[in-house]
This record gives C-alpha cells, sequence and structure tokens, in this order.
C-alpha cells in the first residue's frame, strides 16, 4: 500500500499542476456551526475537478490537525476504484486541516545502453539501482494536497507551517472566502517565503463549461499572491517549483503543493 501510495505521488507530482490529471481533496462542508459536527472527505486524482473518474488519492500520507494544533484521527477511512474516502468528527471548535504529504524519489538511468527507471524512497536508492548504471539523473520530490474545515469561529491553530517544502501561510483564512473578494495568501518553501512561483487556480465544475476558466498567477518578492474569487464555487489551488536544494547529492528537487478552497455567496 505504501508503494502504490508513493508510486501515485510521484506520477502527478511529476505531471505538475498544469498537467490535466490534478491532486485534490474535497469536504463535504467547509463552514459549520454547533459545538460538534461530522465532515466527510473525499480524496481523488481526476482530470475533471472534483469528479470521480481516474483514480482514488491513497491515505498513507494523511495528516489531520486540529484547532489546538495537534494531530485528529481520521476515522472509516477507506479506499475504492476511483476515491479514497474518510471521515473527521469535529469535537472542539476551530479551523482543522487536513493534509496528505508525500516524498519520495524519481530517476532515470541507463544499464547496458537500455534506459531505466526507478521510483521509491531515498533510502533505496542506493540498493536498488546498479552501481554500474550510467547517466542517473535523480529528481527528488515531495507534494503537499490539503484542504480546510471550520466549527464554529474561525482561527489559525491548525495551520503552522512544518517547514518543508510548499505550503500557504494564510493572510486570509481559507474558511473566510466570499465570491467578489480577493484573499491573499503567501507561498513558502521549507517555511521561507517563495518568489515567483508560478500559481494555477481553477473553479470546480469545468466539465459544464466550454471553458476550464484557469487563472495564471506568479508570488510577489515576498512570496504573497492575491487571488480573486469572482464567484462562488469550489477552486483547485495549484504551485511547483524545482530548485537544486535536494537532501541526494546531485539531485533536483521538486516541490508541489495543492489545495482545495470553497467560497461562498456574499
Amino acid at each position: 500500500m505504501r508503494l502504490v501510495s508513493l508510486v501515485t505521488a510521484l506520477t502527478i507530482a511529476l505531471a505538475g499542476p498544469a498537467a490535466a490529471h490534478r491532486a485534490w481533496m474535497l469536504p463535504s462542508s467547509t463552514v459549520l456551526s454547533g459545538g460538534d459536527a461530522w465532515v466527510a472527505l473525499d480524496a481523488a486524482i481526476s482530470n475533471d475537478l472534483f469528479v470521480f473518474e481516474h483514480m482514488p488519492m491513497r491515505l498513507n500520507g494523511l495528516v489531520v490537525t486540529g484547532p489546538d494544533g495537534t494531530a485528529v484521527t481520521p476515522e472509516n477511512t477507506a479506499t475504492s476504484k476511483f476515491r479514497s474516502t474518510f471521515d473527521l468528527h469535529l469535537i472542539k471548535p476551530g479551523s482543522y486541516r487536513a493534509a496528505v504529504v508525500n516524498d519520495g524519489v524519481m530517476a532515470s538511468y541507463k544499464l547496458g545502453g537500455q534506459p531505466k527507471r526507478w521510483r521509491g524512497r531515498a533510502e533505496a536508492m542506493a540498493r536498488e539501482i546498479p552501481a554500474d548504471a550510467q547517466e542517473v539523473k535523480v529528481t527528488e520530490i515531495t507534494q503537499r494536497t490539503e484542504t480546510f474545515v471550520t466549527l464554529g469561529k474561525p482561527d489559525s491553530g491548525a495551520f503552522a507551517p512544518s517547514g518543508k517544502g510548499l505550503e500557504l501561510r494564510f493572510d486570509t483564512h481559507p474558511n473566510n472566502l466570499a465570491a467578489g473578494e480577493a484573499a491573499r495568501f503567501t507561498l513558502l518553501l521549507d517555511g521561507v517565503p517563495a518568489a515567483n512561483v508560478a500559481i494555477e487556480v481553477v473553479r470546480g465544475g469545468s466539465r459544464y463549461r466550454d471553458k476550464s476558466e484557469e487563472t495564471k498567477l506568479t508570488t510577489a518578492t515576498d512570496g504573497s499572491v492575491t487571488v480573486p474569487f469572482s464567484q462562488a464555487g469550489l477552486y483547485w489551488f495549484g504551485a511547483e517549483t524545482q530548485d537544486d536544494k535536494s537532501s541526494i547529492p546531485g539531485a533536483r528537487r521538486r516541490a508541489v503543493y495543492n489545495a482545495t478552497f470553497e467560497v461562498l455567496p456574499q
């Protein structure tokens, strides 16, 4: 199961946010009231956003963080042909973050003149790629796919960055988005603002439109990006970057970030 999850994550990560297939998580509700509530979440990889038609997202890297910054245990996890699902029991007021986080390595090389490819964990690479392999090219990949739900009053205790890979700092709360208003986020790479990174924002429901309505943005020198949300609906936010700061000597690093936001009518 872990290997399947890793291969899936690496394949999607190499495709990048502008590719046809996008990874996403979708909660049944994003804003709830009361002192106790349940939310069901779907996780999938698809061509049409928020439609189950390609493959499930494996939940091996699932991490849920509660309002006080501690881990929350998901319930009723399951993976079927086209999607994975799980439930969250919200017993504390505040905001929650659900994220699937994966990291791994992809490599290409030649052996006896024949091209080869390998995917797996960094610690397995040395023993699984032959010592006499030639033209070895290695890419280390980190990918984070997440979404957010709030019970009662929004807060930010669940949003502390891990300091690894691409993440968002929420200058505008992700559960306080309204049609006709812009939201400001700051993209972080290893906890530091990431400048000049390409961003793609897509509204869901593209299978019912003639155009996908993709919005292309770029982070400013301070890592910030202002996203205009002209209509209510579900939105997918994607970013990726590459550099030479891999933990593996001589390798490239590719960091990918995806998030789902719900924008409500005013």
